[in-house]
């Protein structure tokens, strides 16, 4: 799988950019909050990035943050979600915001998501409250969103359960600083703590 994309942003559209990476140019379909915060073009950017695979297509998604791109993997699982869905809700949604209205039951608020309807945003609810639960909980445990959940998808990444992840990071009271999280966690999970 591709992780992220370091190059240089050659356009972006209302969708989707392009990112030049040693002569050639990878488009990325984009939230719109994402695309808002990329750097002019010609600039170098980092995007983190998943690749979609169907049997006749390729697609690569692009986010600003791990965060970001975890939500996103986390959506795409529900059925009757798909990416266009996961990319609209997130275009909605601040990461946080959407985690607030699934762990809160709001599936009012859901279903105001272009392509998601009251069934669909009920049956999300279900599949993900435990999920985001957690990932809320260990993104505001953490006192810095980004660092807590840029660490939470770096141990979700190395085979850890969304429930040894919020035990891990469970009283961490240190620097707003993903690494440094990343090390209380693992040295929690080590029996070192």
């Amino acid at each position: 799988m591709i992780a992220h994309i370091t190059g240089r942003l050659a356009g972006k559209s209302a969708t989707s950019c392009v990112i030049e990476v040693g002569g050639l140019g990878l488009r990325l379909a984009m939230s719109t909050r994402s695309l808002s915060r990329l750097p002019a073009d010609g600039d170098e950017v980092t995007v983190y990035t998943h690749l979609h695979v169907r049997e006749e297509e390729l697609s690569l998604f692009g986010f600003e943050s791990i965060a970001e791109q975890t939500l996103f993997e986390l959506l795409i699982t529900v059925s009757g979600v798909g990416p266009k869905v996961a990319l609209a809700a997130l275009s909605a949604f601040a990461p946080d915001a959407l985690i607030d209205a699934i762990a809160a039951e709001d599936d009012g608020l859901v279903a105001t998501v272009p392509g998601i309807g009251k069934k669909t945003a009920q049956r999300l609810i279900i599949e993900l409250k435990d999920k985001v639960g957690v990932t809320a909980g260990t993104v505001r445990g953490a006192r810095a969103p980004a660092a807590g959940a840029e660490a939470a998808g770096a141990l979700a990444s190395m085979g850890f359960t969304t429930a040894e992840i919020a035990a891990a990071v469970k009283g961490y009271d240190g620097p707003d600083d993903a690494q440094a999280l990343l090390r209380h966690a693992l040295k929690r999970l080590g029996g070192g703590a």
